[in-house]
């Protein structure tokens, strides 16, 4: 996900005006959860000073896990916190839909299960007569196309086998203890109908998609009466209008949010805190966070602007190939596909573009970037 966690945790990547993993702990309270423990380290307090101890009625406790050492590393940080109790264990940086949480909750000892097309490149599970009895990391001949979504109900027992050894990948491995767990009990395969897991700043933008589809409109600000809003359009207490803009949902501005005079925002868009979108400027498909400014004469479509970039006048973003083709962009060195024909830019934090800036679909900016007038960017600008 970088450039945009290179200051701020993954799970507080905002999608549809929360957190990520806001949405994660609202479908585990709608499925039944108790209590809530999130596991935490990098940037931990701008997760504990969003849920504080309470959300959404259930108490909300903290674990520290001090290093990064795998999944079953965190969860053995996590049940410290926990009695002699069965629990669920569910991905912070993931989507669930909530009735599917539901039934594994009540199925367990039970995991998440989702069918995918090319399951190589995850942990897939081995399933006879609906009862899972091994997972495989990442093989080369898989047992099934239904992989592991990282949702998990476990027995009480699994909390004494969380101390597993290390992977081939120097950590350690909650699919580990799923194994174990299977070897002991039934443990329920328990298809998701939707699932989502967040880990490239493409799947961020499809986030988005997802939860805005599901906002219903409703006006708090205020709307000039020469601006029109269609379909589901949320415009938060605080947030304004001004006239001749037009904003297709669905859509959240929020608080602080300026939009106008003759703007146009359309596709499923998140304008965070403070954003502005000035004169003439065209923002599709795209997540604004706070403070991120496109002031005029600039089009931003499918792409991410973190906290207060700002973008000149007439900065113009490309987000489609001339070949059609998916749009590929840099993660961890390498051009990755996004499997998206229409993809733009990611920008960390207080990127500055100069006036009529170009940028290539594709482009990541690091944190901090500057541009000059005129510049055309055609590859990633990386901070190491």
């Amino acid at each position: 996900m970088r450039p945009l966690t290179e200051q701020r945790p993954k799970p507080m990547l905002p999608v549809a005006g929360q957190p990520l993993v806001a949405h994660t702990a609202t479908a585990a309270i709608h499925a039944g959860a108790s209590r809530l423990v999130f596991v935490v380290g990098y940037e931990a307090n701008a997760i504990r000073s969003y849920f504080g101890t309470e959300f959404n009625g259930v108490p909300v406790e903290y674990a520290v896990q001090d290093t990064q050492q795998g999944t079953a590393d965190a969860v053995r940080a996590g049940v410290t916190k926990l009695s002699d109790e069965s629990f669920a264990v569910l991905n912070g940086d993931n989507l669930y839909d909530p009735e599917s949480l539901v039934g594994l909750f009540e199925c367990g000892p039970s995991v998440g299960s989702y069918q995918v097309e090319q399951p190589r490149a995850y942990g897939v599970l081995d399933i006879t007569d609906g009862r899972v009895t091994n997972v495989v990391e990442k093989p080369d001949t898989p047992p099934s196309n239904v992989i592991n979504t990282g949702a998990y109900a476990f027995p009480a027992s699994a909390q004494d086998w969380l101390d597993v050894e290390q992977s081939e990948r120097g950590e350690h491995e909650l699919t580990e203890v799923l194994n174990r767990v299977c070897q002991e009990t039934a443990v329920t395969a328990v298809p998701l109908h939707r699932w989502l897991d967040v880990g490239r700043p493409w799947e961020l933008l499809e986030a988005n998609e997802w939860k805005l589809d599901e906002c219903q409109g409703q006006i708090r600000g205020d709307v000039h009466e020469d601006a029109e809003l269609r379909g589901n359009v949320v415009v938060e207490s605080g947030a304004s209008v001004d006239a001749g803009v037009i904003i297709e949902g669905p859509a959240i501005l929020q608080a602080g949010t300026t939009v106008g005079p003759n703007a146009y925002v359309r596709g499923a868009t998140l304008l965070g805190p403070d954003t502005t979108v000035g004169h003439s400027v065209e923002v599709k498909n795209s997540v604004l966070m706070r403070g991120a400014t496109v002031g005029h004469l600039s089009y931003v479509g499918d792409s991410i602007l973190g906290r207060n970039v700002n973008f000149g006048a007439g900065t113009t973003v490309a987000n489609l190939r001339h070949d059609e083709m998916p749009v590929t962009c840099n993660v961890k060195g390498q051009q990755v596909s996004t499997g998206r024909r229409k993809f733009g830019i990611v920008c960390g934090d207080d990127v500055k573009t100069g006036i009529n800036t170009s940028l290539n679909a594709g482009v990541s900016l690091a944190a901090g970037t500057t541009t000059v007038p005129n510049e055309t960017v055609l590859r990633s600008v990386i901070d190491d």
